[in-house]
C-alpha cells in the first residue's frame, strides 16, 4: 500500500458525545454499562482487552486477552502462570487494559494493580471452559519456544486421550488474575477530531471525574 492510502485512511466519528454529566459516578458501573451496549451492538469478541505489562527492563508488552468477570471487585482474566505475562506482573503488579470497542467509535482504558484471584475461583471458571480449551490450557507452555505447530497438535490429542475417561483437571499452573482500578478514561470519538476524554481518578476514597482535551 502506497504511503498516501495510508495516509488518506479516516472515518467520521459520532456527533453524539458525552459529558461529565451523562456519566455515572462510579466508573466500574459506567463500564458494565458501555460493555453491556459493545455487546449489544454485536462487534466480536466486545470482552476483548490489550493487556499492557513491563519488563524488567521498563520496556512495555502489550497482548490481547479476554475479559472474563467484571463487578465491584475489578476486572478478571485468566492465563497461564508461567507465561511472560505473568513473569512479569510477578515482578511489576501495575498494569493497564485497553477496550478497543471501534464499531461504537469508543474506548476505555483502566489502569490499576494486578492480583491472583482465589483458586476456588479459578476452579469454578475452568468447569465452565469447552472441553478442548481445558485440554489446550495443558498443553501450551505458554512464550516457551515450539519447534513445529505439529508438536503442540500432537501434545493436545495425547492429553486429550489420557482424559478421555475422566474429568480434565485444573492445571496448578494455569488460573486467574483481578485488576483492582486506580484510573479510567472513557473515550467517545467526535467529527473534526475533538474526541470526549472522560477520566476518573481515586481520590481519598472517592471517584473524581475530569475531561481531558482530545
Amino acid at each position: 500500500m502506497d504511503q498516501k492510502d495510508i495516509q488518506s485512511l479516516r472515518d467520521d466519528f459520532s456527533e453524539v458525545g458525552i459529558g461529565r454529566e451523562d456519566m455515572l459516578d462510579d466508573p466500574i458501573e459506567q463500564l458494565i454499562s458501555w460493555f453491556q451496549q459493545a455487546v449489544d451492538s454485536g462487534m466480536p469478541e466486545p470482552n476483548a482487552m490489550c493487556l499492557s505489562t513491563v519488563d524488567s527492563s521498563y520496556h512495555p508488552w502489550q497482548r490481547t486477552v479476554l475479559m472474563k468477570g467484571l463487578d465491584a471487585n475489578g476486572i478478571v482474566f485468566y492465563t497461564n502462570y508461567t507465561s511472560t505475562k505473568a513473569q512479569q506482573m510477578g515482578e511489576q503488579s501495575a498494569v493497564s487494559v485497553l477496550y478497543p470497542w471501534l464499531a461504537l467509535h469508543r474506548q476505555v482504558i483502566v489502569h490499576g494493580t494486578v492480583e491472583k484471584i482465589a483458586r476456588v475461583d479459578t476452579e469454578a471458571y475452568f468447569l465452565t471452559r469447552p472441553r478442548s480449551s481445558q485440554i489446550g490450557a495443558w498443553a501450551s507452555y505458554q512464550s516457551q519456544i515450539l519447534s513445529t505447530r505439529e508438536e503442540l497438535e500432537q501434545r493436545w490429542t495425547a492429553l486429550s486421550e489420557q482424559f478421555s475417561e475422566n474429568d480434565v483437571p485444573v492445571p496448578d499452573f494455569w488460573g486467574g488474575y483481578r485488576i483492582k482500578p486506580s484510573r479510567f478514561e472513557f473515550w467517545q470519538g467526535r467529527n473534526s477530531r475533538l474526541h470526549d476524554r472522560i477520566v476518573y481518578l481515586h481520590d481519598r476514597g472517592q471517584w473524581i471525574k475530569q475531561r481531558l482535551s482530545p
